[in-house]
């Protein structure tokens, strides 16, 4: 809709995270390299937390899309399974035989270890979300690293889930796989000066040929609702443009900012910024939405995105 309006080629601030244009702040260009070292490294069991819409998925995608082909990758971004649900995913996305045997599929993981030693070759097995993991599948987990014959040190286990995960892996039962342990991480939000250069960085990938589209108020004021979230930034950053396009503003300030996030807060929540009041949807919005719903389907699209 506001891409032409604004002179780019497409949605800067889409939430369909693409591992090719990734922003890497210090942060996560330190995930990255922990990442990377906790593949090359002998350390089996790495801990990567990271609050929620902070960018650890989108730091995995682009983990795994560097990653060389002596690497066989399993990743798992839906933990909630039953433990024959489990192996029977790992054993698909590792090409290993399943007949709903637990003791077949643990012969034949053995063995691909063995043999990924033979050939200089690496297993790494990722699990997204994992704080929602009952301990009992992380048990199972950890009996994998068992698998490993000493001195062949191919397999890497990586646990990523929000900051909960630490608290799940108190848990009395767990100590042995906290022992096992040998790399922690904690991805943080955004500086202000983060903020800035994410949406500097998001508008240039666009296509943008001025930067300055939003004003420096704006931009501080986003990072402030946001608390440098990098998701509730660009939900933000989306909608102030829609906005923008709608009452022909062709720079965003922080009274768009203000406008858009009293629009997105949720009923029932109080005012999402000081001195802001909550108000219904503005009738700008619902005439957008008529005229899109006549096209068809992109106008019912462009409703689910903006008020799902």
């Amino acid at each position: 809709m506001y891409t032409k309006y604004y002179g780019l080629s497409k949605k800067p601030f889409s939430l369909t995270p693409d591992p090719k244009t990734v922003f890497m702040s210090e942060t996560h260009q330190e995930g990255l390299a922990i990442l990377k070292y906790g593949v090359l490294s002998k350390k089996c069991f790495l801990v990567l937390t990271a609050d929620v819409g902070s960018g650890k998925t989108t730091l995995l995608q682009a983990l795994v899309s560097s990653l060389e082909q002596d690497v066989h990758v399993s990743v798992l971004n839906n933990p909630i399974l039953y433990r024959d649900e489990f192996f029977s995913f790992l054993s698909q996305q590792l090409g290993l035989p399943w007949d709903g045997n637990k003791a077949l599929f643990l012969i034949e993981f053995g063995k691909m270890l063995k043999a990924c030693h033979e050939n200089g070759e690496r297993v790494l097995l990722i699990f997204d979300e994992a704080h929602v993991l009952p301990v009992d599948l992380l048990e199972e987990i950890r009996l994998l690293s068992n698998l490993e014959e000493k001195g062949q040190d191919v397999l890497s286990i990586f646990l990523v889930g929000q900051p909960e995960l630490n608290e799940i892996m108190s848990d009395d039962r767990l100590l042995p796989l906290r022992q096992r342990i040998g790399l922690r991480f904690h991805l943080s939000r955004f500086s202000l000066e983060e903020t800035r250069q994410y949406i500097i960085f998001r508008l240039r990938q666009a296509g943008a040929r001025h930067f300055n589209l939003f004003s420096e108020e704006a931009i501080a004021l986003i990072h402030k609702v946001s608390q440098g979230t990098p998701r509730l930034i660009n939900i933000i950053c989306d909608h102030a443009m829609l906005s923008g396009f709608a009452e022909n503003k062709p720079t965003i300030g922080p009274e768009l900012i203000e406008e858009s996030v009293d629009d997105l807060h949720f009923p029932g929540e109080g005012a999402p910024l000081p001195g802001a009041k909550p108000s219904s949807c503005k009738p700008w919005l619902w005439i957008i939405f008529a005229v899109f719903l006549v096209s068809g389907s992109v106008g019912a699209a462009v409703w689910w995105q903006y008020f799902k």
